[in-house]
């Protein structure tokens, strides 16, 4: 069996998922020989500013796609929501593994749970997904720019006084530091970013041995979420930099998927809901319903505010 590369970021959380992906499929092709390419994106390099700012799509997978299509590596493991809805030519999604808890976690200072944070609170966060939605619930809330990885964030909370954090349940999962977390926000309260909890293992579309290897870890209930998610955002014409959230649930052959867009201040947030079997369709109609709504100008003023 030949030696396989796969490429990856080298934060401690890419690694953790991406040793996760190597070891199952270890167990399941015995004597696979797996060896592990670490890679710095664009993303990584630019922290000094919010994600918003530095623009752009694909900014934790442009330089992991490019050694795919250079063939330094073979195969890349992402998180779901990194991944922008358009892919190069001559790469496929070989692989979605079965996904983590999608939801977003507050992690207090204190214990207090979201509706119990003091009016005022300082609460950390780098998503225009995560601000609009905080704020349209607590308007009375002082968003603070929290850029870094997950331990990085962690510690933050308590040297630059701030009452809490959010992040992805997911990457606390993972980690295995979910036991930090404070509560489990609701989607009612704030929807996920598209493809949050799942991972994407991708590789050259024309590799046929390596695709039929790493098939094996395909979950399809996580495929069509994430398919109705991802289709969701390409009609929308988003990237993780923009304040879009997108939920989908596969249940008894039918997808539902929540949809929303709004301000960053959170003084307009726009949201809609359908299901149906079709999750390319549905991802699709939902944001048509969207830009009925108005989702195309505030995308609009908001990529402006992003060039100023």
């Amino acid at each position: 069996m030949r030696r396989i590369k796969v490429g990856t970021r080298q934060s401690a959380l890419a690694l953790t998922q991406t040793n996760w992906v190597c070891s199952q499929l270890e167990s399941i092709y015995p004597g696979l020989a797996i060896g592990t390419e670490k890679i710095v994106t664009k993303g990584d390099r630019i922290l000094g500013v919010t994600l918003s700012k530095v623009g752009g799509k694909g900014l934790f997978v442009k330089e992991i796609e490019q050694a795919l299509l250079d063939g330094t590596i073979d195969f890349a493991v992402h998180s779901m929501k990194d991944l922008p809805a358009e892919m190069p030519d001559g790469l496929m999604i070989a692989a979605v593994p079965e996904r983590e808890d999608p939801r977003d976690v507050l992690i207090s200072r204190d214990g207090r749970s979201f509706s119990q944070l003091p009016k005022g609170a300082k609460v950390g966060t780098s998503s225009l997904r995560r601000a609009a939605q905080l704020k349209a619930a607590r308007p009375d809330l002082e968003i603070r720019s929290l850029r870094g990885n997950i331990d990085t964030r962690l510690r933050k909370l308590d040297e630059e006084g701030l009452d809490a954090i959010i992040l992805a349940a997911a990457g606390l999962s993972r980690m295995g530091w979910l036991s930090r977390a404070t509560e489990r926000l609701p989607v009612d309260i704030c929807i996920p970013a598209v493809g949050q909890g799942a991972l994407a293992i991708q590789c050259r579309a024309d590799d046929e041995k390596l695709i039929e290897l790493l098939s094996v870890l395909d979950h399809l209930p996580t495929r069509l979420e994430v398919t109705a998610e991802r289709a969701f955002l390409g009609k929308l014409n988003g990237g993780c930099q923009v304040p879009i959230g997108g939920y989908a649930e596969y249940q008894d052959g039918f997808v539902s998927l929540r949809g929303m867009v709004g301000t960053p201040d959170g003084c307009t947030l726009l949201k809609e809901f359908a299901e149906g079997e079709q999750p390319q369709e549905l991802g699709v109609l939902v944001a048509e319903k969207l830009l009925e709504k108005g989702a195309r100008e505030i995308l609009a003023a908001v990529r402006e505010e992003m060039k100023s």
